[in-house]
């Protein structure tokens, strides 16, 4: 007897169903880990906007004679901001906090059903695949470079009942540090904080502008305290880099007040490899 095709039909939407959960959250366990690099970058649009030879990481490598995997992503913050419980691209899965947990577990589900489910800046797609195949166990380094997006979004900085709360900018790096230190064991950890940055639509720079969880300084002070407790490195891109005595020094080394233009990725990249040499 022939079964009613919309049993027929029930079915294979189930099975299907089935496959695709497999594949976005178990899947992407177990990738064949094909390439390697000495130096793995985390950050946001300050290091991930530009991807070409000019970039910040591709200039580190240069300059260091290393290999530098650029894993930022435009957009991120440390902390977890979802919004209505949902890991929307920039505020919870390509978060610092989750991408580290997503590097110590081997499982990129949640992030690529982000991309197959939310647009997404172009680059995304490919960063992320080459993540999946790389092999951090083995990485020198984990540059940090964290914290505009935290301060735009009036991220709190601290919570004094949880220290690890990772909806917070210092729980998250936290929590970040110490899950890429088991990702990778032999890794050195260097934080670089944020450059100075002007608003200029608002006619406001850093020092004053409070998005609600305090102005860019006071995030910055907050890493640097951070690196002490944690006993790890800091590169401080705030004070005494980017000249800000007139108004019109936004345009030396910014394209639009918050993102370096080539020069200012070259005084960024420069600062960033003097130190770490």
């Amino acid at each position: 007897m022939r079964k009613p095709v919309k049993y027929i039909c029930g079915g294979a939407a189930a099975v299907l169903s089935a496959v695709l959960f497999l594949f976005l959250f178990l899947g992407a366990r177990g990738v064949p880990k094909e390439q390697a690099a000495q130096i793995v970058v985390f950050g946001d649009s300050i290091l991930g906007e530009v991807r070409d030879g000019t970039a910040i990481p591709a200039r580190l490598g240069s300059l260091l004679d290393k290999s530098v995997y650029n894993a930022a992503f435009g957009g991120a913050c440390a902390a977890r901001i979802e919004q209505k419980k949902t890991l929307d691209y920039t505020g919870g899965a390509f978060s610092l906090v989750a991408l580290a947990k997503a590097v110590e577990s081997d499982d990129f589900g949640v992030q690529q059903s982000v991309i197959m489910r939310e647009s997404s800046t172009e680059y995304f797609g490919e960063v992320l695949d080459g993540l999946e195949k790389l092999d951090l166990s083995d990485a020198d380094l984990f540059l940090i470079q964290q914290g505009v997006n935290d301060y735009q979004q009036g991220v709190l900085i601290e919570d004094p009942e949880n220290p690890y709360n990772e909806h917070t900018f210092l729980g998250a790096l936290r929590v970040a540090v110490r899950t890429l230190k088991k990702a990778g064991p032999g890794a050195r950890i260097v934080i670089v904080t944020p450059p100075f940055t002007w608003y200029i639509t608002a006619g406001e720079t850093c020092e004053t502008a409070d998005f609600g969880g305090g102005v860019l300084e006071d995030y910055v002070n907050a890493e640097l305290a951070l690196a002490g407790e944690l006993g790890i490195e800091i590169v401080d891109l705030y004070h005494g880099l980017f000249p800000h005595e007139e108004w019109e020094d936004w345009m030396l080394y910014s394209r639009d007040g918050l993102h370096p233009n080539e020069a200012g990725r070259e005084k960024i990249a420069q600062k960033i490899a003097e130190y770490l040499k």
